[in-house]
């Protein structure tokens, strides 16, 4: 992450972490492209990395928690 730098191009960014992402987002917003890059943490299995380009060109990252649910089941009785 630290060879990261705003205003890198996707392929930039890319070629530093890796092709495994997923695109989490793609839309055009006022005329400009907007694409977000989902990068999972293998460290720390709960936390992604964001990754926004506009235009091609990185504006933003941010780290995001992924929400831990419980699954709770219930035994229904006959009455």
């Amino acid at each position: 992450m630290n060879k990261l730098e705003l205003g890198m191009s996707k392929q930039q960014v890319t070629e530093i972490l890796g092709s495994n992402y997923t695109i989490a987002e793609k839309k055009i917003e006022n005329g400009v492209q907007v694409e977000v890059l989902s990068y999972r943490d293998f460290y720390k299995d709960d936390e992604f990395y964001m990754f926004i380009f506009k235009n091609n060109t990185l504006e933003r990252w941010h780290r995001e928690l992924a929400l831990k649910q419980e699954v709770v089941k219930e035994i229904v009785k006959d009455k």
